[in-house]
């Protein structure tokens, strides 16, 4: 992966003495970062630990690789493996010898594949509020504020772990690249509380609908077994750098649109909030921008939006966005849109997201289906299904968030 080539060389720049790296890369783009890491000829690690979300035959070709441990981990709910995975990442950053650097490479999803209990708590406690929160609407950052509070890993604790220099590389598929909040930073300070995360239980369905172990746990928190914070000593050798985020995709995305005769008009606000409340404004917002734009044009934006799931229908939040904007498409010039996830996946579904045109709603009538109906199920995924407008890409081995696209003739 060039971001982590291009990484790794500034930081053989930088030291210019070469330095012995122990690596562990979790996330969504594990194996292509781990795969660049031990490519790299100036830095490559002399042990690997790669925690990835699926058995690629990328991650399969690093098994051939003797200093390569690898571990196949569940996402978007942690499962057994990744506990064993992240008890070994803190066991590889405990027992670094003097002259070695902790080199971490952070994906997308890096959460729930990295995942290890705190004191007095299962994974399935985790596993529960985890789901919960999902559930009830929390967004990455509430949702961060309280897995960090429940781990032995997260929040800071995997660098204060290290008996040496940690430094971190990261793809963000977070809005905004807070790094505290990507993989729930396991190698950066955390500046939330315990406070904080009893909060956010608080108003996304009340302490009542979490476990009373989680519960407890945030009740008594205390300073002494707090998340380390910005300035201890304790993360003095950390460095962390963002190298790669939404951003690249819109770029990326972008230079294709313009190499097939689009004008492009980039948005670069962040596409965020609640994807059915979101998708109307956006789609009102982008025709109105592209109203004295030469034909064809292309608009690209780039974010994260989120579900409350009240219904008992499957999606994720792409599709639900498309959904949400298609009876604004309807009547218009030639136009589609499309919304995906840019690690191919989303929500619990085989689908990266969905398309819709001005012809949607009519395509909708002609097969008796109710758009609004499978909305309010939280049903996206049946209703392009039976209309053939999901997109599917399969994983893609990374992760910046979510991509939209409108095109129009």
């Amino acid at each position: 992966m060039p971001l982590v080539a291009r990484a790794l060389d500034r930081v053989a720049q930088e030291h210019p003495q070469r330095l012995r790296f122990i690596c562990i890369a979790a996330g969504k783009g594990a194996p292509a970062m781990a795969k660049a890491a031990r490519d790299h000829r100036a830095s490559r690690p002399g042990r690997m630990l790669v925690i990835a979300a699926d058995d690629s035959p990328l991650l399969a070709e690093l098994a051939n690789d003797a200093t390569v441990e690898r571990f196949v981990a569940g996402h978007p709910v942690p499962d057994g493996n990744s506990e064993r995975a992240g008890r070994r990442a803190l066991e590889l950053a405990g027992h670094l010898v003097a002259d070695e650097t902790l080199l971490v490479l952070l994906s997308g999803g890096a959460s729930a594949l990295m995942a290890v209990p705190a004191d007095g708590l299962t994974l399935d406690d985790k596993r529960q509020t985890t789901d919960r929160l999902m559930r009830a609407g929390a967004d990455i950052y509430a949702l961060n504020t309280v897995r960090k509070h429940l781990s032995a890993i997260k929040g800071g604790w995997l660098a204060a772990r290290a008996n040496g220099a940690c430094i971190t590389l990261i793809i963000s598929d977070v809005v905004g690249d807070d790094v505290s909040v990507i993989g729930s930073g396991p190698t950066v300070p955390d500046a939330s509380t315990f406070a904080d995360a009893l909060d956010v239980l608080r108003r996304f369905g009340g302490e009542q609908a979490y476990p009373s172990a989680v519960v407890t746990r945030l009740r008594g928190g205390t300073a002494s077994s707090e998340t380390p914070k910005p300035g201890e000593s304790r993360l003095a050798r950390t460095t962390t750098a963002v190298i790669g985020s939404r951003l690249d995709a819109m770029v990326g995305a972008a230079a294709e649109a313009a190499s097939r005769g689009y004008r492009v008009v980039r948005l670069e606000e962040p596409v965020v909030g609640e994807a059915r409340v979101t998708a109307p404004a956006y789609v009102r917002r982008c025709l109105t921008t592209v109203s004295g734009v030469v034909r064809p044009a292309c608009i690209v934006s780039s974010g994260e939006t989120t579900v409350r799931v009240t219904g008992h229908g499957k999606g994720g939040r792409n599709q639900e966005f498309a959904l949400a904007a298609a009876a604004l498409l309807s009547g218009t010039e030639p136009t589609v849109l499309a919304s995906v996830g840019t690690d191919g996946v989303d929500g619990p579904t085989d689908a990266a997201g969905a398309f819709v045109d001005n012809e949607t709603m009519s395509l909708a009538r002609d097969h008796g289906l109710d758009p609004q109906r499978f909305l309010d199920d939280n049903n996206a995924y049946a209703f392009f299904d039976a209309i053939g407008h999901l997109i599917h890409t399969g994983p893609t081995g990374t992760n910046v968030g979510d991509l939209q696209v409108i095109l129009l003739a």
